[in-house]
């Protein structure tokens, strides 16, 4: 059966490498936390209660996507679906279409911010597949109005940022969660990683700042790949209660 990402596709080897989805979610995490429907992740108190714990759940379907082939990767999808529309049922109300298709444009901008931090610049048509797959997600949850290229996802992504986001009272306590659940020392990480790679006007609403770092620490942790020393690394960031989850990402 045909897979839902090509075997040789660039998206395949972003989300197959652990080191970039880290950095997915570090930047995935600076920005649910600005959303203007970030409280529909309150309702079920799930991603305040283990803010990691949420992540790798959601890396884990984002991955069964990836690596399936198209029946497997709709059964998927069509789960993350029916997942919402329980959570809609309890709460009594809609989660507003623009809020998935944030999440949707989220995934593909730092997909490809993530990789071209740690690796190389992407090419136009790399980045055309980024986009390709997951707006096909967006297809299958029967998202409406999804943008039909690259070219008009970056008009509408930045039409996002400057619409849907907001520093809050959810901001300043998901932020607290961050940090309670990371240790001080891994948090400062994130922030360094966030500083570098979230769009400016997600830095603007944060107050990141800029600190040249992290950039520093990036080139540590390739020359430290190529010593055979990177997982090591990875454990020294990352809780070690996770070591699991983090060992499965490469997988």
């Amino acid at each position: 059966m045909e897979n839902f990402v090509n075997q040789d596709s660039i998206v395949r080897k972003i989300w197959g490498d652990g080191d970039t989805i880290l950095l997915i979610f570090a930047g995935a995490s600076a920005e649910f936390a600005l959303n203007k429907a970030v409280d529909w992740l309150y309702f079920t108190g799930k991603l305040p209660a283990d803010p990691l714990k949420r992540l790798f759940s959601t890396v884990a379907y984002a991955r069964q996507i990836v690596f399936s082939d198209y029946n497997d990767a709709n059964i998927a999808i069509d789960k993350i679906n029916s997942i919402h529309k329980g959570v809609e049922k309890s709460r009594g109300k809609t989660i507003p279409d623009w809020a998935y298709k944030d999440v949707l444009y989220m995934l593909i901008d730092y997909s490809i911010r993530s990789f071209e931090l740690l690796e190389r610049p992407l090419s136009m048509k790399e980045k055309e597949e980024v986009f390709e797959v997951f707006n096909r997600m967006g297809a299958r949850m029967k998202l409406a109005n999804l943008p039909q290229n690259y070219h008009e996802w970056q008009i509408l992504r930045n039409k996002a940022l400057n619409e849907n986001l907001l520093n809050g009272n959810f901001t300043n306590d998901l932020y607290k969660q961050y940090k309670k659940h990371l240790g001080w020392f891994r948090y400062q990480i994130l922030l360094q990683a966030q500083m570098v790679l979230v769009p400016k006007r997600v830095n603007q609403l944060l107050n990141l700042g800029f600190n040249p770092i992290f950039k520093g620490l990036i080139k540590v942790y390739q020359l430290s790949k190529r010593v055979g020393i990177g997982s090591f690394i990875k454990f020294m960031i990352m809780p070690p209660e996770y070591k699991k989850e983090i060992i499965a990402l490469d997988s």
